[in-house]
């Protein structure tokens, strides 16, 4: 298992992706995990969904470069956050990845492995107007920047009961293999502006976004 990419967006984030290679065991032996931790792990030993867990947790170990144990809880929204640390964390992952974004405000970050099927589920995240700006040439890459990006979004607002149709609305883009994105949320009197990150990694989309803190939102 090895670090395949990694990017610091600004001063205080970071995100990176991580090819897992090794057997469940093998990232199991990396971790110090407490009791309800162990239990919870027991009953994911199904398919990769323990691959994918115990990746995520080795990698963000080695993103905060410490062999100590790290108190991650997720909360009632499901959002993962670290109790005794000052950073916010958001994971994710896709087959033979886990990706881990790190910062010291709300972030979300998301990775899929690029496949046709996303046309075929493309109007349930996607707004009329949004399949107005898909270019024909890109429409796949295109839709799967648009999903990563809603997703990472959701992660970084943290809340559930969040329509990707709905709520969360993209400027027009063109796809150019790395770039951003213009997104807004809007869910009642909420409304939030983000600039979402994009990124094609061989054949695997990432969708990034830094939010800000409670008390600097102004809408």
């Amino acid at each position: 298992m090895a670090i395949a990419y990694r990017q610091q967006v600004d001063d205080d984030t970071e995100f990176a992706i991580w090819k897992i290679e090794e057997e469940a065991d093998e990232l199991y032996s990396q971790l110090q995990l407490n009791e309800h931790e162990k239990a919870y792990y027991e009953r994911l030993k199904v398919g990769k969904r323990n691959l994918h867990w115990l990746g995520t947790r080795v990698l963000l170990r080695k993103m905060l470069r410490t062999d100590e144990y790290i108190d991650c809880k997720v909360d009632e929204h499901g959002k993962p956050y670290l109790v005794n640390l000052p950073y916010h964390i958001s994971l994710s992952h896709s087959f033979d990845y886990a990706a881990v974004m790190i910062s010291k405000h709300p972030v979300g970050i998301d990775i899929e492995q690029v496949k046709e099927k996303v046309e075929r589920i493309a109007h349930k995240f996607m707004r009329n107007e949004e399949m107005g700006f898909i270019n024909p040439r890109d429409k796949i890459n295109q839709l799967y920047v648009c999903w990563c990006a809603k997703e990472a979004v959701y992660k970084c607002y943290g809340q559930k009961e969040v329509s990707f149709a709905d709520n969360i609305l993209l400027e027009p883009f063109e796809f150019e293999g790395h770039g951003w994105v213009k997104a807004r949320l809007n869910k009642g009197t909420i409304s939030h502006n983000y600039d979402v990150g994009y990124l094609q990694y061989q054949d695997y989309m990432v969708g990034y976004v830094k939010g800000v803190l409670d008390e600097e939102q102004t809408g």
